[in-house]
């Protein structure tokens, strides 16, 4: 199974980092506002990065990093995917 990080950017302007091994349901999730409380109410969503893992030890790991990481770092990091 892979997984996969992800980064968000929501409405507002904010940005959303997580986990999954289907994007496709977990943008579903969130667009319906079942998804992380984070991102309720912050729709619609543009993906701005994803990188894949091949366990969720090192994606959590490496999502764990990113939330570490000032919102310009992250800008950086999104543009250069």
């Amino acid at each position: 199974m892979t997984w996969l990080v992800y980064i968000l950017e929501c409405a507002d302007a904010t940005f959303y980092t997580g986990i999954t091994t289907d994007l496709k349901k977990r943008m579903a999730k969130h667009a319906s506002s079942t998804g992380a409380k984070y991102t309720r109410g912050r729709g619609p969503f543009l993906v701005r990065l994803q990188e894949t893992y091949p366990t969720k030890s090192e994606a959590l790991a490496r999502e764990a990093a990113i939330k570490r990481l000032s919102r310009q770092q992250k800008m950086i990091l999104c543009e250069g995917s």
